[in-house]
């Protein structure tokens, strides 16, 4: 998979992070020789030429992170209404992270999957990139700058819940009035899982806690995907993601949680009352 090539890159990865990061620069603009985008998107997207994105996707990041290890991060399709296209899935990189292949979203066909939000690790000065594949195959892609550094080796919070089974998910729905609008509606997946990097130390043992965390999320409405999430280390610990949708008049949502340890978690809800 290119999350494994990309993961198995770690040792050039941790070394362009010690070079630091550059000021906020354009998304065409040509890049500094410590930059690591040009290979990386080279890599994650075949050599394919990616065009400025940045009237049809926006992202939300702090510049500033008030905590490293839990990044707010939204991304907005912002295509025209009169446009015939789609965005058919979008990749998010964080340039400096040892895992820099942090989710690629696939929006189902019929989902109206416009927004989505979720945390993220940023362990140094990066850049961070979303690139969007339209309908008719095209790339596009925006950036940001943010101001953050440890998150992926920040240690684990305590869990106040022991008791609650890894894997144990919480599906919220956003009634009409939570969510102002004539037909979209959101909703917010939970995960309990520790999302481990494999870069945290145990303070009792002091040695390196093994990686372990979320590798794929698919969210259904009745039979039809609404989002599908290839994911790793740079996803927060207990993982979150936030979206709106179309509803199709199904009375049931479905989700699938896999990890990196082969462990696979299911379940599903009623849809609620708008």
């Amino acid at each position: 998979m290119r999350a494994s090539r990309l993961m198995s890159r770690r040792g050039m990865c941790l070394a362009a992070i010690l070079l630091g990061a550059t000021e906020p620069r354009a998304f065409g603009q040509a890049a500094a020789e410590s930059d690591p985008w040009p290979s990386l998107a080279a890599q994650i997207f075949n050599d394919r030429l990616i065009g400025d994105g940045s009237k049809v996707l926006g992202i939300d990041a702090p510049y500033r992170a008030e905590d490293a290890a839990v990044v707010p991060i939204g991304l907005h399709d912002l295509m025209p209404a009169g446009d015939t296209r789609r965005l058919r899935r979008i990749t998010f990189v964080i340039d400096q992270n040892p895992s820099p292949l942090a989710a690629t979203f696939t929006l189902g066909e019929n989902s109206g999957v416009r927004n989505i939000s979720t945390r993220v690790r940023i362990d140094s000065y990066t850049n961070i990139h979303a690139v969007a594949e339209t309908s008719d195959g095209v790339l596009l892609g925006a950036d940001r700058f943010v101001k953050a550094a440890g998150g992926c080796s920040a240690p684990a919070a305590k869990q106040e819940a022991d008791s609650i089974p890894l894997g144990t998910m919480r599906f919220r729905q956003f009634t009409a009035k939570e969510t102002p609008g004539a037909a979209m509606r959101q909703a917010q997946l939970m995960i309990r899982h520790p999302n481990y990097t494999g870069m945290q130390m145990d303070q009792l043992t002091r040695l390196y806690v093994p990686a372990h965390f979320v590798s794929s999320v698919h969210i259904w409405q009745g039979d039809d995907l609404l989002l599908g999430i290839e994911t790793g280390i740079s996803i927060s610990e207990n993982p979150a993601f936030r979206f709106d949708f179309q509803p199709n008049g199904t009375t049931e949502f479905r989700a699938e949680v896999k990890d990196s340890e082969g462990k696979v978690f299911k379940e599903s809800w009623p849809v609620a009352r708008a």
